[in-house]
């Protein structure tokens, strides 16, 4: 037995880590469990028998009301922050299936905790919402890729041979091969690329590699996180994903690299996405967002991480649809970039959102071609309602023909509104500097992004009538250290999180990008580069990053209270949901957005 559990511990994390001679004692002392379906594991105010790890089966853990905390399969734990408070379990723990688990004894794991401080780091958390396991998902959003890719691929020329790459990849015992010049990618051959394209050919020996490979791979930056490459292998169907930044090849991440995290919720539904076959079957899939948000809450995630993995359900529902469309009605005539405006834009979307998008489409593109994308325009806008995306009520979408332009056409709209500071052109620029490709060429917005902000920021009429337009949300700030709640219609006596609580952030932030020429659109990604270029002050930066974290997780929590009673989540608050302690920190954290608008205004920037 003690074996095969020293290769189950080598293959999960924080054990996966730690030298061989302690993972053999922990398998040596790790008591099996084998429980039955339905069985209980622990229950809330009893005694905590230790850590359990889930070695097959899966497992949910409750609260003391019922209320789903986290759904585990093999490979997590539970129960560590019970043994850290106390031995008390902090959650009810149930069987859904025939389960085997191993058990830790609180003693041993006391020992770990003390002895190795990769098992502390992975387990010693704080988390306000009682016993939090760890699960793969949490693991894999806050894993940067440059901290999960192999940073040393494999490597051959275009011109090397099928033979020398297939001697390549026996002898590295690899499945794939990055196509490289001079260090910057050219393109990828895969074991199916060899099979597909060579051998059933077949092609002599000595056939040069460029005849073969994929080129111009789907790649992603280093700066990207862990669940950004799962979601895009699970939805275009990739076992090898490579790193570029700038165009070189930097590192390389395989599925085997991410075999531990296959669990993950998030890209489950992903997955599911990418195999609808019709807007219908997506929209079953986007029905189980809500319930994703409330897991990725109650599991401790910051608000960022929870609109970052909901944010990527509407990218690949769009992406989806595209594709469904293309698959009837052929490919694109002309190159194309499907954008995303508003908080999807910014990646920043909640458990309500309507859509904001818009089509940057090829000067090369013919009236004919344009209607193509119309029917375009109308099979996408029309499945993302059905998904529960719904219509924009200013028509800022793609079926708009105002918001479905060639290339030339767009840059003459920024150029306009930039000239020409209207009310109309400030909403309308506010809206659209905050655009993201979700498929297509990202080379149909690069450039227009770049000439925007270089002429937006040199623009100093434009730039203050953007200001004055940043500071039109005003936070609800009463006297005596009160709230100022809507004093009538439907929502009397509650907050705004939205219009009077993120939006001024948003409008702040979005400010600092155009001062400082920056190229992020998330919101948090902006302040972070304002301080860093100067923009503001590192003090103001920090001071306005953790304002807008009290702000957008009370926002956040407050939608998955909402889901949680079967209601449908809005925006609006009562503060008496809130302690005495939350509120105190909310009203702070719309002190600091006031003090920074301020600032704005006055032109000081606070970089004193």
């Amino acid at each position: 037995m003690s074996q095969p559990l020293d290769d189950f511990f080598a293959r999960q994390p924080p054990w996966d880590r730690l030298p061989d001679a302690t993972r053999h004692r922990i398998a040596v002392a790790a008591q099996p469990i084998e429980a039955a379906e339905g069985q209980i594991l622990t229950q809330v105010g009893t005694p905590q028998p230790g850590l359990f790890v889930i070695r097959s089966g899966a497992v949910t853990t409750t609260d003391a009301r019922g209320a789903i905390v986290s759904r585990l399969g093999p490979g997590n734990s539970f129960g560590e922050r019970a043994l850290q408070r106390g031995g008390t379990a902090l959650v009810t723990a149930r069987a859904d299936t025939a389960s085997e688990l191993l058990l830790l004894s609180p003693d041993l794991f006391a020992e770990l905790m003390r002895e190795h401080d990769l098992v502390r780091l992975f387990f010693d958390r704080s988390n306000p919402l009682g016993d939090r396991p760890r699960t793969r998902a949490e693991e894999l959003t806050s894993t940067r890729v440059a901290d999960l890719m192999a940073t040393d691929p494999v490597t051959c020329a275009p011109g090397a041979s099928l033979l020398d790459a297939a001697r390549l990849m026996r002898d590295h015992r690899i499945s794939s091969l990055c196509v490289t010049e001079d260090g910057r990618l050219r393109g990828i051959l895969t074991l199916r690329d060899m099979v597909n394209k060579a051998m059933a050919a077949p092609l002599p020996p000595d056939t040069p590699v460029a005849r073969v490979m994929t080129e111009a791979p789907i790649t992603l930056p280093s700066a990207a996180i862990g669940s950004d490459v799962l979601h895009r292998m699970m939805e275009r169907h990739l076992g090898h994903l490579p790193i570029v930044d700038d165009g070189r090849l930097v590192g390389m991440v395989t599925q085997t690299d991410l075999t531990r995290f296959l669990a993950s919720t998030s890209a489950g539904l992903v997955g599911d996405m990418a195999r609808a076959s019709s807007p219908e079957e997506l929209a079953r899939v986007t029905a189980r967002i809500p319930e994703l948000l409330v897991q990725l809450t109650a599991a401790g995630n910051r608000h960022e991480v929870v609109t970052r993995l909901v944010t990527d359900m509407a990218d690949g529902a769009t992406r989806r649809l595209i594709r469904l469309y293309e698959k009837a009605q052929g490919a694109a005539p002309v190159p194309f970039a499907w954008v995303a405006c508003g908080s999807q834009g910014r990646q920043e979307q909640t458990g309500i959102s309507d859509q904001d998008n818009a089509l940057i489409i090829s000067d090369a593109a013919t009236d004919e071609d344009m209607e193509w994308f119309a029917g375009l325009a109308r099979f996408v806008s029309d499945g993302l309602d059905a998904a529960g995306y719904f219509f924009c009520p200013g028509d800022m979408m793609a079926t708009n023909p105002r918001w479905r332009q060639r290339a030339s056409v767009w840059a003459g709209y920024f150029r306009d509104w930039i000239a020409q500071p209207s009310k109309e052109a400030q909403m309308l620029a506010s809206v659209m500097f905050d655009l993201r490709v979700i498929a297509g060429e990202e080379g149909l917005f690069a450039p227009l992004h770049h000439d925007t902000l270089r002429a937006a920021s040199g623009n100093s009429i434009f730039t203050a009538h953007m200001a004055s337009n940043a500071t039109g949300h005003v936070p609800p700030l009463g006297l005596l250290r009160g709230f100022a709640t809507l004093r009538s219609g439907e929502h009397r006596n509650h907050i705004d999180l939205k219009l009077n609580g993120v939006v001024p952030v948003v409008d702040l932030a979005r400010m600092y990008a155009l001062e400082g020429r920056l190229l992020p659109a998330n919101t948090r990604a902006r302040i972070e580069a304002a301080g860093e270029a100067g923009v503001i002050s590192l003090h103001g930066a920090r001071d306005l990053l953790n304002a807008y974290d009290v702000i957008a997780q009370t926002r956040i929590e407050h939608q998955t209270r909402q889901i949680r009673r079967g209601e449908a989540p809005d925006n609006f608050m009562q503060p008496r949901e809130l302690s005495d302690f939350e509120r105190s920190h909310l009203r702070d954290a719309f002190v600091v957005v006031k003090t920074m608008q301020a600032a704005m205004m006055q032109g000081r920037r606070l970089l004193g």
